[in-house]
């Protein structure tokens, strides 16, 4: 096996495109570097957009390069323009705070911050205390305007318009590098696809500030078999939080992607060698079920621990392979003023279904059961008789399942 971690990322499918193919294959196989990520701290939680970045700072690190996870807590005081057609909203010093901290924890399920092995730093250390004339006299001459409004980023939002607030995000991105590149020794960015244009200004400021070659590489964005970015639900998001989203739901959206998507999803998502994900991804007809499964518990257990995928896991086997334990399956407890009430208002309001209307859907579409009868009437209440030994089983579509439990 090659022991160069560019050969790995190549063979699992992580490279988009990079700056100097050649440089970058030899310097990652003779040196340790200190590479960069950018994560914005726009949420407390990271999604599985975010999962394949951490991916790629994983097998870095374990190749002996050094991560620096970058949190935006001055760039999300702006908002990126790229792959986004509205502006984004403004936050507060104490929300960005707030979520960096939420982030820290989880990129350290995948990624070790002990004895500077990789490092967490913030943007805002540097940005907020910048004095404006002199960033433009000491940066802003490096940039060519032309060339900026023919950035990808840009272009999309010209048609709507575009703020000169979200202009600037390019320089600063690009200073970020820059910095990182002072203080850490910082020689390369990586990143989604859809930053090249600003990841491209960073390695330029880079080389005409101090004449020091920088590089940069992207990876490829998570999308499945049709081109459409994964990880969206009905409830929204795919977030890594367990309290956004269940371990079990996580672990229901992995088993039940496409067969087509599994061969990518084992490839980027789990450390599984290419050989095994060679061969789970051949299986054929109902036997891919069984490559499914353990990528449904691999990336379960890499986000929320082995304990949790365990349990995701038993609680699949018990509703779909007929055993008895169904304690794993999501469960929410109801009291008994709760009998009589429409049983749509009650899965709303327990956060079972997003909204009314999205029920009526269901129900339209024969896709909402209880106790594995189809309701056909948005009207129906919920009564004694629906729990069987104290509980009654809710289904939503083919595999969507929780346990709603009366207590006395």
């Amino acid at each position: 096996m090659s022991n160069n971690v560019y050969d790995i990322l190549k063979e699992r499918g992580y490279i988009k495109q990079m700056t100097h193919e050649e440089e970058i294959k030899e310097l990652l196989g003779k040196e340790k570097i200190t590479f960069y990520i950018g994560f914005d701290p726009t949420a407390d939680s990271l999604h599985v957009g975010h999962f394949i970045a951490m991916m790629f700072m994983a097998h870095m690190q374990k190749a002996g390069h050094r991560p620096i996870a970058l949190v935006g807590g001055g760039t999300a005081m702006v908002g990126d323009p790229s792959g986004k057609t509205d502006m984004r909203k403004m936050m507060s010093k104490e929300t960005i705070a707030h979520n960096v901290s939420c982030i820290k924890k989880q990129l350290s399920r995948l990624i070790d911050f002990s004895d500077d092995k990789a490092l967490l730093v913030n943007n805002a250390d540097w940005l907020l205390n910048l004095n404006y004339i002199d960033f433009l006299r000491d940066i802003g001459t490096h940039f060519s305007v032309n060339r900026m409004l023919t950035a990808e980023c840009f272009k999309q939002r010209l048609e709507k318009g575009l703020s000169f607030l979200e202009f600037n995000y390019m320089l600063m991105q690009g200073y970020d590098f820059y910095e990182l590149n002072q203080k850490y020794d910082c020689v390369m960015q990586l990143g989604g696809d859809d930053q090249w244009s600003n990841m491209i200004a960073g390695m330029e400021l880079v080389r005409r500030k101090e004449g020091k070659q920088a590089y940069a590489m992207t990876c490829n964005l998570l999308t499945n078999s049709e081109g459409k970015k994964m990880g969206k639900t009905v409830n929204g998001a795919l977030w890594l939080d367990p309290e956004k989203t269940t371990p079990y739901e996580f672990y229901q959206y992995w088993r039940n992607v496409n067969d087509a998507d599994v061969y990518k999803c084992l490839s980027l998502l789990t450390f599984i060698p290419m050989d095994e994900v060679k061969r789970l991804s051949s299986l054929e007809g109902s036997k891919i079920n069984e490559a499914k499964s353990v990528l449904a518990y691999e990336v379960t257990k890499l986000i929320h621990g082995e304990e949790e995928a365990k349990k995701a896991k038993e609680a699949t086997e018990a509703l779909f392979g007929n055993k008895q334990n169904l304690n794993n399956v999501p469960t929410i407890s109801i009291t008994s003023d709760k009998i009589d009430t429409l049983l749509v208002e009650v899965l709303v309001e327990e956060g079972i279904l997003p909204s009314k209307s999205e029920a009526r859907r269901l129900i339209k579409q024969g896709g909402l059961s209880v106790n594995d009868e189809k309701v056909n009437d948005i009207n129906i209440k919920i009564t004694k008789e629906c729990f069987t030994d104290g509980s009654m089983m809710v289904r939503r579509g083919k595999k969507k399942f929780n346990r709603i439990v009366l207590e006395d």
